[in-house]
């Protein structure tokens, strides 16, 4: 296919203008002004759109999405609005013919995913999901490592997101809610490392799961943990958390002649990955591996980067369609574990499973007890 953005700058549109567009999208976006042309952004509340615009160099605000799509004509939407919105802007730009790269969660159901993807063309347009972790250099070294064989099978692994956050950070209406989130820290936090371990290690198989409210006033969980089966044979454990004062991101997977582990909160570099070899592995082999080479650390411009070339070549980027959906079904799979107490397996929830639409709220009294 011939894209029709195989020249020029590529124009962009933001919907939704809150911390994640300021912080990290919009530094993004500057970085790649040669490839890229932001002009405009669309919210609900017109103040906090214009003051976005203004700060930004932003030519346009609008409170309107499809007065945007329609008068912009954008070939990329950057989508940053809460995820009980998700569904219906994504496919509003995908059908204006724009590109979508969309904040996690994607959504707040397979369902809902679905209908998103649903919306994409058969050549095109495509939505891609902010999981920038899988990206930069250390990441993209050791997804190599592990597809080449080159540290042998892999055998036991650990994914960690624990974090901390208070009473101020669930404070904003919707937040902790499954309504307009569709679930707690595994959903909205743990997400991004489990899509790294998934994108390590391959397709899942089977999961069982605890999900519990243990200490914030919220409807959804605030601790989780999981052990999850790998098509491969692996096998992992999986804590997320948002009540934890001593904060980390971790991966570690055991292979057959190595251990790669990686340690860090929000954003990793090549020093944050760290690989210790089984007695016996060659000193040169040894150095090979922990080449990593240039520095590029995971972030939203290191997918951004990425998603762009793969959208002046109009090809389906990472992070989309299937490869896109696979960490929200494991998400899908631990909550429907957790309520049920049984193991879930792989594309088991589909269409007809209650599930499918979203996991139930916790019961009123689910504080220390299996959700």
């Amino acid at each position: 296919m011939t894209s029709a953005h195989s020249g020029g700058r590529i124009r962009v549109a933001i919907a939704g203008t809150g911390a994640v567009a300021r912080g990290s999208h919009l530094p993004a976006l500057r970085a790649l002004h040669d490839e890229v042309e932001l002009v405009a952004a669309f919210d609900v509340d017109e103040q906090a759109v214009r003051a976005f615009c203004t700060e930004g160099g932003v030519p346009y605000a609008y409170t309107d999405l499809g007065r945007m799509l329609a008068e912009q004509r954008p070939g990329l939407v950057v989508v940053c609005t809460p995820p009980a919105v998700h569904r219906e802007q994504t496919q509003a730009a995908l059908r204006a013919g724009a590109w979508v790269w969309c904040e996690k969660p994607p959504a707040r159901s397979l369902a809902e995913y679905d209908a998103m993807t649903a919306a994409e063309g058969p050549d095109g347009p495509y939505a891609a999901i902010v999981f920038q972790h899988r990206f930069g250099s250390g990441a993209e070294h050791v997804r190599g490592l592990l597809a080449r064989g080159d540290l042998g099978r892999p055998l036991a692994a650990h994914c960690q997101t624990t974090w901390y956050r208070d009473a101020a950070y669930y404070a904003p209406p919707g937040r902790g809610t499954w309504a307009a989130e569709g679930g707690g820290t595994t959903m909205g936090h743990g997400i991004h490392q489990i899509d790294l371990l998934l994108e390590l290690l391959g397709p899942w198989a089977e999961v069982r799961a605890m999900a519990a409210r243990l200490s914030r006033d919220i409807e959804t969980e605030d601790v989780s943990t999981a052990l999850v089966r790998f098509r491969s044979g692996a096998l992992a454990t999986v804590l997320n958390s948002a009540v934890s004062p001593d904060q980390v991101s971790r991966i570690r997977i055991d292979c057959e002649r190595a251990t790669v582990e990686l340690s860090h909160l929000y954003q990793h570099a090549n020093k944050d990955w760290r690989i210790t070899p089984a007695p016996g592995v060659p000193a040169e082999r040894l150095a090979g591996w922990r080449d990593m080479g240039p520095d590029v650390p995971s972030s939203h411009l290191a997918q951004l980067r990425s998603l762009l070339a793969d959208l002046r070549a109009g090809r389906r980027p990472r992070a989309s369609g299937a490869d896109g959906r696979t960490s929200l079904e494991l998400v899908g799979a631990l909550y429907k574990s957790a309520r049920t107490g049984a193991a879930v397996t792989a594309g088991e929830i589909g269409p007809g499973d209650p599930f499918y639409t979203g996991a139930p709220p916790l019961p009123a009294a689910a504080e220390g007890v299996r959700a």
